[in-house]
């Protein structure tokens, strides 16, 4: 007797469906909607990534070839090529964003703070972006340069469980720049950033209002020593000091506060990485590693392109575009919440590829998240005594 339903449906069973069709209904994302609903698609894209699905075919074949374990999933049959290309092209794409920020905090209720290990209070954040490639031919209105288009996803990681509390998909040559001076900050957080980044009127707003920042120091910057401070031996630093800018460029954007320069040493490039910050008390050597941290950001982009399917697209109109992107992201906290609840030990991608295989067996989930590879636990079957022997025994 089956007593589960598959990985899959139980997976599903994150997005309550009153909260789902809240979310339609806001954006109005089934109207004109003839049997297709947003569910129908939820469920035919979050298959296209979980199951690594190149195309259209290999979705709706694959939902095809499972016509037995429709059922468990919220859907009856399959649906057609024609229909899920035209609901991704005319469905609000915003409905999968507000559904990914509610999925984001249930996500981030069970992820129990596993991120750095730096010993400070702050909260600690990463903004950065990273380029999608598209072919310019079949995706003429996201045009980047001559040769080639490209949409940009820009994310701000919170360290203290490496997901993302803000996400913004755009066209590639929007400039990062803008999308940074659109948040908002928490005071006393310290935010990494890269050099694409640098703007003196940011840093300066950054200053006034208690948030902490650390990036790289500019080439060619202009500014004036106020103190040394001694450095910590065997740490690779070569210079820790008290700086204004004093260029009248950055004192009319308004960065007139102190700031700090430190110097490291980076032996596996032979270079020297010079760093700035508004932070005063913290360690050479702390800030530094505050900047080392900056690589999970890069980390998070990769695992989302290598695991996900964001290189090849079901569609090429933007909203179709939006919709898989979106979606990535679902599938993204999908396999988040799966790691966080573990005790198996997964590494994301072997965990993305275990689920793939195993995506519409029934077997209870969490069993099969702590012990993917022991068989499943099998109940003794009742005994069925004969009514022969029963009148025997009354006899």
């Amino acid at each position: 007797m089956v007593r589960t339903g598959s990985l899959f449906s139980q997976l599903l069973e994150l997005f309550p469906r009153s909260e789902f069709m809240q979310v339609v209904a806001r954006h109005r994302g089934e109207r004109y909607a003839k049997g297709f609903t947003c569910w129908h698609q939820l469920v035919a894209m979050l298959f296209a990534h979980l199951a690594q699905a190149h195309s259209l075919r290999e979705v709706c074949g694959g939902l095809s070839g499972c016509l037995g374990k429709l059922v468990h999933l919220g859907i009856r049959e399959a649906p057609k090529r024609s229909t899920l290309a035209y609901a991704n092209a005319h469905r609000p794409w915003e409905v999968y964003q507000d559904l990914f920020y509610a999925l984001l905090w249930k996500v981030r209720g069970v992820s129990d703070g596993r991120g750095h290990k730096l010993r400070f209070r702050h909260r600690l954040l990463s903004l950065d972006s990273s380029v999608i490639e598209l072919c310019l031919s079949l995706f003429p209105w996201a045009d980047f340069n001559r040769k080639k288009g490209g949409v940009k996803l820009h994310c701000l990681l919170d360290h203290a469980d490496y997901l993302p509390v803000f996400a913004l998909v755009t066209l590639a040559k929007q400039v990062d720049l803008a999308v940074a001076r659109l948040l908002t900050l928490p005071r006393g957080s310290i935010v990494v950033l890269d050099k694409a980044y640098r703007d003196f009127a940011l840093w300066g707003r950054w200053c006034r209002e208690g948030v902490l920042f650390v990036t790289r120091l500019p080439k060619r910057t202009v500014y004036r020593v106020l103190e040394r401070r001694p450095v910590p031996p065997h740490r690779h630093i070569l210079a820790d000091e008290i700086i204004e800018l004093a260029s009248a460029h950055a004192r009319k954007q308004g960065c007139t506060q102190r700031l700090r320069r430190v110097a490291v040493w980076l032996p596996e490039k032979e270079e020297v990485l010079e760093l700035i910050s508004n932070h005063l008390s913290f360690g050479a050597s702390t800030i530094a590693a505050i900047y080392k941290e900056r690589w999970q950001i890069e980390l998070f982009f990769k695992a989302l392109k290598q695991n996900l399917r964001i290189k090849t697209f079901l569609g090429t109109s933007p909203n179709a575009l939006f919709t898989q992107i979106w979606t990535a992201l679902l599938a993204m906290l999908l396999l988040k919440w799966l790691q966080f609840q573990s005790r198996f030990g997964w590494s994301l991608s072997n965990l993305a590829a275990l689920l793939r295989w195993n995506l519409m067996i029934y077997r209870d989930l969490m069993e099969w998240l702590n012990e993917p590879f022991q068989l499943p636990s099998l109940k003794p079957p009742a005994v069925q005594y004969s009514l022969f022997a029963f009148g025997q025994h009354l006899a």
